[in-house]
């Protein structure tokens, strides 16, 4: 059943006779694989099933969107006596509403996003709730900086240029700072295991306070199962459990396609940027989705699928296949460092984007635009890393992304203004960088004193 979940939203598209032909959204896709001829043609044979009966066509390119939420990942074998445990659990790709676990005991497993809403979600209504996390997290409120968005304050150029040029031990040491802005999470037993590393936080509001109020509590990483009863590996009990959440995340698979295409290393999925197999002899494949960051999904795989669209009709070249698999270990490198695991797929939101765009011209010139444009530029550079960027110059270029970039605030704030009581207040970008700058410039004239 999940197979087919997975292959029902695979995009197909070709080019034939000057039109486009697709595959029905819910077609089953059983196999994709190379055409005889694709070294010389880079064409496709799609076979596919509906209503029991298969067909198969040749297709010029083959996108796959099916991204990486697909499989429900629930490891029975990393739990001990789960077996004897005679409560229920399931994944929380399952859980519906929180009415059924009234007055429950209920463990949830996983401090992740999804963890955390159902956790929260049903400590109103059940007896008891903890949350189990193997390593913690860090947990940050969806309101920043005097009450604003936190991806528009957070997710800037400025902030990601910060990151990457200040010594490693001042960047961490502010990264942390940031993050424990709102609360001490090691008073809250949230604090991750190594602090430092960019993983992907939670976004959380509610959370903090059910842990203040007693409704949600934090617990270790669950030891072993017992009948009724969760001791974890702190020596803690918590007892009488009536049902078990794992909130333990999803995996991908490709079952229609040769493994070695996507996995053409050690098992290792390696893929230029995310997206195209190195080794093919034909760049007509293109995966969408298979990324995760800090930014919004959706500008993500746009501007993913602008680039491959331009790949596919040829009028952009990839690398060659010696630079792409260096690029390809370059990144795995990176991704050790800043993720702590180098087959991760998250990346650095506004790096990752400005390389997509830069392949197809459509990277704003900051330095230019500081010299012809200023009011924009300091947008640009201080303000949100919004998708409007993206279309100022290249193919798919707007002619209202300039405005749309400039009055970006108006919209986010006209929304909140129901009761009027004095004109909306827009962030001094100017002031909120010199506040991110002061602590890391006293840290540098210290370094120098001392040195």
């Amino acid at each position: 059943m999940h197979n087919r979940k997975l292959q029902e939203y695979i995009v197909l598209f070709a080019r034939k006779k000057n039109l486009l032909r697709y595959i029905k959204f819910k077609t089953l896709v059983c196999s994709v694989r190379k055409h005889s001829n694709f070294s010389t043609t880079g064409q496709w044979v799609i076979t596919s099933e509906e209503d029991g009966k298969q067909e198969s066509a040749i297709f010029d390119a083959v996108m796959v969107c099916s991204g990486h939420h697909v499989y429900p990942n629930l490891p029975k074998e990393s739990f001990p006596g789960l077996k004897l445990f005679k409560g229920k659990y399931f994944h929380s790709r399952d859980y519906k509403e929180p009415g059924t676990f009234k007055g429950k005991r209920v463990l949830v497993i996983g401090l992740g996003n999804s963890g955390c809403d159902i956790a929260t979600e049903i400590s109103r209504t059940a007896e008891k709730v903890i949350i189990s996390s193997r390593s913690g997290s860090w947990v940050m409120s969806r309101v920043w900086d005097d009450g604003y968005p936190w991806d528009m304050l957070f997710i800037t150029r400025f902030e990601t240029f910060l990151k990457n040029t200040l010594p490693t031990a001042i960047s961490d040491w502010w990264y942390m700072k940031q993050m424990n802005s709102r609360f001490k999470h090691e008073n809250y037993g949230l604090m991750p295991l190594n602090g430092t590393l960019r993983k992907e936080p939670v976004f959380n509001d509610e959370l903090p306070a059910c842990i203040l109020c007693g409704t949600v509590s934090i617990k270790p990483n669950v030891k072993e199962f017992t009948e009724t009863s969760a001791i974890f590996e702190d020596g803690t009990m918590f007892k009488a459990i009536d049902c078990v959440i794992f909130a333990t995340g999803y995996s991908y698979a490709y079952p229609f396609l040769d493994e070695s295409i996507i996995k053409s290393r050690k098992n290792e999925v390696t893929l230029f940027k995310g997206i195209f197999p190195p080794l093919l002899e034909k760049s007509t494949m293109a995966v969408i989705g298979l990324v995760q960051s800090l930014g919004a999904a959706i500008p993500t795989t746009d501007l993913q699928a602008r680039w491959a669209v331009q790949v596919i009709k040829g009028t952009c070249t990839l690398p060659s296949v010696e630079d792409m698999m260096r690029d390809i270990d370059e990144k795995m490198g990176k991704k050790l460092k800043w993720f702590g695991k180098s087959e991760t797929i998250q990346t650095d939101y506004i790096t990752y984007m400005d390389e997509l765009a830069n392949f197809i011209g459509a990277k704003p010139n900051i330095l230019w635009l500081f010299l012809t444009d200023p009011k924009l530029a300091l947008e640009v550079f201080f303000g949100p890393c919004c998708p409007y960027q993206f279309r100022l110059v290249g193919p798919g270029k707007w002619p209202g992304a300039r405005d749309a970039i400039l009055t970006q605030w108006d919209r986010t704030l006209k929304p909140m203004t129901t009761r009027v009581v004095g004109g909306p207040r827009k962030p001094s970008l100017f002031f909120h960088c010199l506040k991110l700058l002061a602590i890391p410039v006293l840290f540098i004239a210290i370094l120098l004193v001392l040195i």
